[in-house]
C-alpha cells in the first residue's frame, strides 16, 4: 500500500469530532450561564473551560488531517485532545462539587434516560461545510433539554456524561489508528514502497538472473570494481543479483 493523499475532513464523519462540538457549544452556554464574576472574578476559569472544549474540537481535526503523512503527530494530537477533555472534565467535576450538585448514580433513571441518547451517522454529499453544521446543530438539538437545563446540576451532570462518552470514543480510535499503523504501516514506509516501485517501472535493464525481476544501474562503491557501473537487481536487499553492465 502506497501512499494515499486526499481530503482532509475525513473527521467530519467521525462521532467523536461530532460529540466534541456539542460539549464545545454546550460549554459556552454553560459558562455564558453560571461562570459569572461572584465565583470566577478574574474570568480564568472561563477562559480555561471554553478554551480546553475549543481544544478538543480543534487537535480532532488537526490530528486526522496529518493521518496521511504522520500517524505519529496524529496520535500525539488525538491524545492532546483527550488530555483537554479529561481538563474540562475535571473542572465539571470540581463545580458540581463547589455547587453541591449531586452526581447521578448509574442506576438512576436520569443517567439512564440521558445515556439512552444515540448519534446519528452523517450523511454528507457536496456540500460538506453546510451539511456538517447542520447535522452537529441536529445533533446536539437531542441533549439541549439537559445540556442547556434551568437547573444546573442537570446541565452539569449532563455535560459530564457527554465528557466521558467523547473521551471513550477518542481512546477507540487512538486504538484503531494503531492497528491500522501495525498492518498498514506510515507515511515514511509507504513512500520508500512507492519510490520502489517507481524505481521498477522506470526501469529498462535486463531480468535477474536470481529472481527474474526488473534491473537499474547501479555504480560500485568500494572493491576492486569501485567507480564502476553494474546491472542491480530492484528488489534489492531482497535479492541481490548482479550483472555486469
Amino acid at each position: 500500500m502506497g501512499v494515499n493523499i486526499g481530503s482532509v475532513k475525513g473527521y467530519y464523519f467521525l462521532d467523536a469530532w461530532v460529540m466534541a462540538n456539542i460539549i464545545q457549544l454546550a460549554t459556552f452556554q454553560f459558562c455564558k450561564r453560571f461562570i459569572n464574576k461572584d465565583i470566577d472574578p478574574c474570568g480564568r476559569l472561563y477562559d480555561q473551560m471554553t478554551q480546553a472544549a475549543r481544544s478538543v474540537t480543534a487537535n480532532i481535526a488537526e490530528g486526522m488531517s496529518r493521518s496521511q503523512t504522520s500517524t505519529e503527530s496524529q496520535m500525539r494530537l488525538l491524545d492532546v485532545a483527550r488530555a483537554s477533555l479529561s481538563e474540562l472534565e475535571g473542572d465539571y467535576f470540581f463545580l458540581s462539587m463547589l455547587f453541591h450538585e449531586e452526581l447521578w448514580a448509574k442506576s438512576s433513571s436520569y443517567r439512564q434516560g440521558f445515556s439512552s441518547i444515540k448519534l446519528d451517522k452523517p450523511i454528507y454529499t457536496d456540500d460538506w461545510n453546510k451539511e456538517a453544521w447542520t447535522h452537529i446543530i441536529g445533533q446536539k438539538a437531542k441533549f439541549e433539554g439537559w445540556v442547556n437545563h434551568s437547573d444546573m446540576g442537570v446541565c452539569l451532570n449532563s455535560l459530564l456524561i457527554l465528557c466521558g462518552r467523547c473521551s471513550a470514543m477518542l481512546q477507540n480510535l487512538i486504538a484503531s489508528q494503531h492497528e491500522k499503523f501495525k498492518r498498514e504501516g506510515g507515511f515514511t514506509e509507504n513512500m520508500t514502497v512507492d519510490r520502489l516501485e517507481a524505481i521498477k517501472t522506470a526501469a529498462n535493464g535486463p531480468k535477474c538472473p536470481k529472481c527474474q525481476g526488473p534491473m537499474k544501474k547501479m555504480m560500485a562503491k568500494k572493491g576492486r570494481n569501485q567507480g564502476h557501473e553494474f546491472w542491480s537487481c530492484c528488489n534489492y536487499p531482497k535479492c541481490n543479483g548482479s550483472r555486469p553492465l
